[in-house]
């Protein structure tokens, strides 16, 4: 079911959210407080349907409960990233942070733990809904490490010419570590560096979307020529002479 908040001229106002709930009660409460903030929620209770209106219409984000009777939170993720980068934002009671990594592993870009904060959760779909966006960040221009060339105002970034598909969250990654190229960056360097918000908690976030980046931009993952790990350090995206063999 789709539901249309009230007027409002607010930059809000034109984000497009799909919640997929089926606590009927919590979908009702979430969906009141994001509309009354200017978000349009767009209503979901299986993960099938969700499927369905994602391939019907265009959204900002996703909220997507784990728990979903017949077709999980971890399969509808993992099926939507074949064909869409839109933000998604896992939502579920297993907070662990097992959990929290299988569902960014799956194709999540953050994760919320229930019960969580209506505000809090406003505050990350507007994060996320800004890096897609491209403004996050002071600089516009595009940027270019070696082969890899970003432009921050199309989200679009390509390697050897071959343009690559990343969510908004690798994109900003990607563009922090080609910015520093040839620099050792921490993981709470990065966290620092790439959030727009309180979008990322805990460090080995980081290690996914590495590991995600890496499966678009290497030819060998496990022996990575350009995006590499400097153990007990970080990570650093090599300059060109670097990358060589």
């Amino acid at each position: 079911m789709e539901n249309t908040p009230r007027p409002t001229t607010s930059e809000e106002a034109t984000i497009q959210v799909l919640l997929v709930e089926d606590d009927e009660r919590l979908a009702r409460l979430t969906a009141r407080y994001l509309q009354e903030h200017g978000i349009i929620v767009t209503v979901s209770a299986s993960g099938t349907d969700a499927l369905l209106q994602t391939s019907r219409h265009t959204f900002d984000v996703i909220l997507l409960d784990l728990m979903l009777p017949g077709r999980d939170g971890l399969e509808v993720c993992r099926e939507l990233r074949t064909r869409t980068d839109v933000p998604i934002i896992m939502l579920t009671a297993r907070g662990e942070e097992a959990d929290r990594v299988l569902g960014l592993e799956s194709g999540a870009d953050d994760y919320l733990p229930k019960p969580y904060s209506s505000r809090e959760l406003l505050a990350r779909i507007r994060a996320q809904v800004r890096r897609a966006r491209g403004k996050v960040g002071p600089t516009s221009h595009p940027v270019q490490a070696g082969r890899l060339v970003l432009d921050p105002r199309s989200l679009s970034a390509s390697l050897d010419g071959k343009p690559l598909s990343l969510t908004t969250y690798e994109f900003s990654l990607l563009r922090v570590l080609a910015e520093r190229a040839g620099r050792v960056l921490s993981r709470e360097q990065l966290l620092d560096l790439v959030k727009g918000s309180a979008d990322e908690v805990f460090d080995r976030s980081v290690d996914v979307h590495i590991f995600r980046l890496r499966q678009k931009l290497e030819v060998d993952p496990r022996n990575p020529r350009l995006l590499k790990t400097v153990r007990g350090a970080g990570y650093m995206l090599a300059t060109e002479a670097e990358a060589e063999p």
